[in-house]
């Protein structure tokens, strides 16, 4: 019955909100798992415990692995393809495109440079365009990110519309033959209208592959608040366009406390891309469900 449900569904909500779930994602996957349960025959107290958890960690598996799942190597990899068939008499096809989007001081350029890292060891042969034309200081940073990689970088300084910027560097990739454009943006807080509308311009105006929102693994309840206004904000333009998908910085300092992970996808029905894991280009990995899941139950 429901009510031989409300005392393990009750520890379960305590459970989640404790390792960094979103109050309210965690009272819908106890209403999931309750909607499972109820009236099913069970034999002891023990297996009605046992059958929360696993109609919880199928639930959890599904929100984590939407039908969406993006992986970046493949996708740009079948648009090189793809352009390289279609292309054969013409000079140049059109790079794949990722636009890095989030508040300041998440580690926005760096993530881009790590990502970079992994597309040009596998292969794949990017550009980085310094889009922030707001920050000082911020296209100086993505050249040294650029000169240790030993990546191409296309800028146009700083006070430049960062949507004519990006076009150029798109441009200018397919001039040059790389398969993929990473842009850089301004970090911007998701009630700053001015670059929100600026942020929303950019991803209308040149329509981007992906669009990545970045932020910290820890930031619990805020990050659903920004990653909402950012959604809001990308729809100004009167387009439907959503953030794609998620890359949650430093995911190494968060211990057992994983739950930002499930509340970014639940929230959008965005993946969680990678997670940073330290400071090297190398510390970027693909999130495994079965990593958070531990990590809850731990």
């Amino acid at each position: 019955t429901t009510e031989d449900l409300d005392k393990p569904l009750e520890d379960m909500y305590r459970m989640l909100t404790s390792k960094n779930v979103a109050n309210e994602i965690a009272r819908n996957l106890c209403e999931v798992v309750r909607g499972k349960l109820v009236g099913k025959r069970m034999q002891s107290f023990q297996r009605v415990k046992t059958a929360v958890r696993q109609v919880l960690e199928n639930s959890i598996g599904k929100i984590l692995h939407p039908n969406n799942e993006i992986d970046v190597l493949r996708d740009v990899i079948t648009k090189r393809d793809r352009g390289r068939s279609l292309l054969r008499r013409e000079t140049k096809s059109n790079p794949y495109v990722i636009v890095m989007v989030g508040i300041n001081g998440v580690g926005k350029s760096t993530s881009l440079a790590k990502i970079a890292y992994h597309l040009k060891e596998n292969g794949c042969n990017p550009l980085l365009a310094a889009c922030d034309t707001f920050r000082s200081g911020a296209v100086e940073q993505l050249s040294v990110h650029a000169k240790c990689l030993d990546v191409p970088i296309f800028h146009q300084g700083y006070t430049k519309d960062p949507s004519l910027v990006a076009k150029s560097a798109i441009s200018h990739a397919a001039e040059m033959k790389h398969d993929v454009v990473l842009v850089d943006t301004a970090g911007r807080m998701q009630n700053n209208v001015p670059l929100m509308k600026a942020l929303s311009k950019l991803i209308v105006e040149n329509k981007p592959d992906l669009v990545v929102f970045v932020c910290e693994a820890l930031v619990g309840n805020d990050g659903i608040d920004q990653l909402s206004m950012f959604n809001k904000a990308l729809q100004l333009g009167g387009h439907k366009r959503q953030i794609d998908g998620v890359v949650l910085t430093k995911f190494d300092t968060v211990s057992d406390k994983v739950g930002a992970a499930l509340t970014m996808t639940h929230l959008t029905g965005a993946p969680v891309i990678f997670v940073g894991t330290g400071q090297k280009y190398n510390h970027l990995k693909k999130l495994k469900s079965s990593v958070i899941i531990k990590s809850l139950f731990s």
